[in-house]
């Protein structure tokens, strides 16, 4: 249903909103959290943090209003559970964190839910939905691995001409479920098992759940989605250095900003 909030000038359909974090990126959480309250232009109906079972975050949820939600809740499988990575590098995390962002379509009320990566913070305003077509901010690159993922998940070359790598993305519930259910027919095991399956290990990109969710849409139907610039920005530093004017000045040229740690992919000790 399209609502409309006169004192917020949000509009559209009411949306959820769910970010998987854990506590290295408490840094960065409370103003990912703010700025999209500030920017998302859609009434939000519930916001969800899910995340292990940590105190430290669920004190934020109380502060910032938000509802924890345990990760163990959200998907049968655990981190532990995914063998991926090398005695140099782990990216059983980085995978998991996508997973649950793909569960998010039983979570919640609404018929929409926005996912985001817990280190990109939105500085401008955004819609998600434009004329009834769902709105994707979009880059020029991405990496070769998600789209080999891609056709060996649904069985299909990827089509879209830009990639959905951007940290953030409004789902379609019903349309997530579709995607699930399609990966699940093709491979005769739970999606999540499936994907899982489908990665070539011994690379560090395997899979991406923008590039896979976006693709599918663009796939059954080019002219039904809307494509934008997203014009995003990683730094080196930490959000609270950014003065007023600097944020004001970056928001002039750049949709979002991200603060990316990397080398959480290194194992302990590498």
């Amino acid at each position: 249903m399209a609502l409309s909030n006169k004192n917020g000038g949000k509009t559209g359909p009411r949306i959820d909103v769910l970010i998987p974090a854990i506590e290295k990126d408490l840094g960065t959480l409370p103003h990912v959290i703010d700025g999209i309250r500030k920017q998302v232009k859609h009434p939000i109906a519930s916001f969800m943090i899910v995340s292990p079972d940590s105190e430290r975050i669920k004190a934020l949820c109380r502060k910032k209003g938000c509802k924890f939600v345990d990760e163990r809740t959200v998907l049968p499988i655990g981190k532990k559970d995914i063998r991926y990575g090398t005695k140099r590098w782990n990216r059983a995390g980085w995978l998991y964190q996508q997973l649950l962002k793909l569960a998010g379509s039983k979570l919640g009320a609404a018929g929409h839910y926005l996912v985001a990566d817990a280190d990109t913070v939105l500085i401008r305003p955004h819609r998600f939905v434009s004329g009834g077509r769902p709105v994707f901010y979009c880059r020029s690159w991405s990496q070769g691995d998600y789209f080999r993922t891609y056709r060996k998940l649904l069985g299909v070359k990827a089509s879209a001409p830009r990639s959905f790598v951007t940290h953030y993305m409004l789902f379609d519930k019903a349309k997530v479920r579709q995607l699930k259910s399609k990966i699940k027919a093709r491979h005769g095991k739970r999606w999540y098992k499936a994907i899982i399956g489908s990665i070539d290990k011994s690379r560090q990109f395997g899979f991406s759940e923008f590039e896979t969710y976006g693709n599918f849409l663009h796939g059954r139907n080019p002219r039904g989605i809307v494509m934008k610039s997203a014009l995003n920005k990683s730094l080196h530093t930490e959000f609270s250095a950014l003065s007023p004017a600097r944020l004001r000045k970056l928001a002039g040229k750049y949709r979002s900003i991200s603060f990316h740690k990397r080398k959480i992919y290194a194992r302990p000790g590498v």
